[in-house]
């Protein structure tokens, strides 16, 4: 009856056009009435103490870094890096986009500004040169989800701190399957224009490639000091967090000087503005989170998910299927933010690796950051590249597909992300 009335609330605030925020917090005040324990005050304070925590710190600051690269050229010059080493292929400039949407990921960690970043430099080259519409948009946005894998990555902060799991572990083992999804996005893209009639770039010089490197050093020496200084205890993922955005800030003013007093102020707006939404759901999905703790809602669940508790593969297929169904209708933010506190003791229950259960959480929802009918990043790039959604939803299916078997063999053979991951960590 908990259960029920918790997520009937929330979904029906959801359905009325309420932001997922308020309808989080109205699923909280029904929870807090029927347990006969509404206050005002314990709801101000339980949203305060929501977001008074160490991590969250992380967001504002990786905002910053990622808003500062798209203005300061680095994500320009990355491109270029790209388009030398791998732009003479068949298809070429498909490459280009997927090498790139790796390097970005490295960078920003934000699925959104990374696919509004490729669409906005690679579509009009690919247009011009008679790439297919569908496909080109699919294979964009595709690439602009692995940024939530590979750290610096916002929804792993996120689910480090709903699920009280390692950011560290997260951000180091997030590393193996961001390059996997990637060389899916390759072998997709190889089939897809094995058909294609396309004009081959020229194969770059030695001269050019060193030029881009050279070029490009900067931007890429970013995520090599986030993991290197994670990874050898230099500093933690929030401070990461501040040597990323010091580091953009200055690679941007003082050595590209692409970015002005003037355009450093619109940066840092737009990111204030970006917290202060992440933060206030972060803080009720926090209240939600306490209330579900005080209301059993896990220990309910578990009683449902019950049978499938000594059977961990199958419980994490069930599991991962549940969160495919969600995020197809739901952001990726609010759907950890939701489903995390409640399928955590379960997954502890069962014995499965906390940190592999969050990796495998965010692959999943950011899958359904391209699947219709929501399909954040789907929208954003249609927007970018003015492209029908239809042309899109079409180009994006086979690499969904691709991405699906990925994940499957993820959930059958957890060692190819426990292994390597547990290499990286040592």
């Amino acid at each position: 009856m908990t259960l029920a009335l918790f997520l009937g609330v929330m979904l029906i605030s959801i359905f009325l056009g309420l932001p997922v925020a308020f309808a989080l917090l109205l699923a909280s005040i029904a929870l807090m009435f029927q347990l006969d324990t509404f206050s005002t005050d314990i709801l101000a304070q339980s949203l305060i103490n929501g977001v008074d925590s160490f991590p969250l710190l992380a967001i504002p600051f990786f905002l910053v870094a990622g808003e500062v690269m798209s203005a300061g050229g680095l994500s320009q010059r990355i491109v270029r890096l790209a388009t030398s080493f791998v732009g003479h292929r068949r298809g070429g400039l498909g490459y280009v986009a997927i090498f790139t949407s790796i390097l970005l990921a490295g960078l920003s960690g934000s699925a959104v500004a990374d696919a509004a970043a490729l669409v906005s430099i690679l579509y009009p080259m690919m247009k011009k040169a008679g790439y297919p519409e569908g496909h080109s948009m699919g294979l964009l946005a595709s690439g602009g989800i692995i940024a939530p894998v590979i750290p610096p990555s916002l929804p792993l902060i996120l689910i480090g701190v709903a699920g009280g799991i390692s950011i560290k572990s997260l951000f180091l083992g997030g590393i193996v399957p961001g390059l996997l999804m990637g060389l899916t996005l390759v072998l997709v893209w190889s089939v897809l224009m094995r058909k294609e009639d396309l004009e081959v770039a020229p194969r770059a010089t030695a001269g050019e490639r060193l030029l881009a490197a050279k070029e490009g050093f900067w931007a890429l020496l970013l995520p090599v000091i986030i993991i290197g200084g994670i990874r050898f205890g230099v500093f933690t993922p929030t401070e990461a967090a501040v040597v990323a955005a010091v580091y953009a800030i200055f690679i941007s003013t003082m050595v590209y000087r692409e970015l002005n007093l003037k355009s450093l102020f619109q940066v840092l707006v737009s990111a204030g503005r970006a917290t202060a939404i992440v933060m206030f759901l972060v803080g009720c999905a926090m209240v939600a989170a306490w209330l579900i703790t005080i209301a059993q809602l896990p220990q309910q669940l578990a009683a449902m998910l019950g049978p499938l508790v000594d059977h961990p593969r199958l419980l994490m297929a069930v599991i991962m299927l549940i969160v495919l169904a969600v995020g197809m209708v739901m952001d990726l933010a609010p759907t950890v933010l939701i489903l995390v506190p409640l399928l955590m003791p379960v997954v502890k229950l069962a014995g499965i690796d906390p940190v592999y259960f969050g990796l495998m959480f965010v692959i999943n929802t950011s899958i359904g950051l391209i699947t219709p009918p929501v399909g954040n990043v789907l929208n954003v790039v249609c927007g970018v590249g003015r492209v029908p959604m239809s042309a899109a939803v079409k180009g994006v299916a086979p690499f969904i597909l691709a991405y699906l078997v990925l994940l499957a063999l993820f959930v059958v053979f957890p060692n190819i992300i426990i292994t390597p991951m547990k290499f990286i960590i040592g």
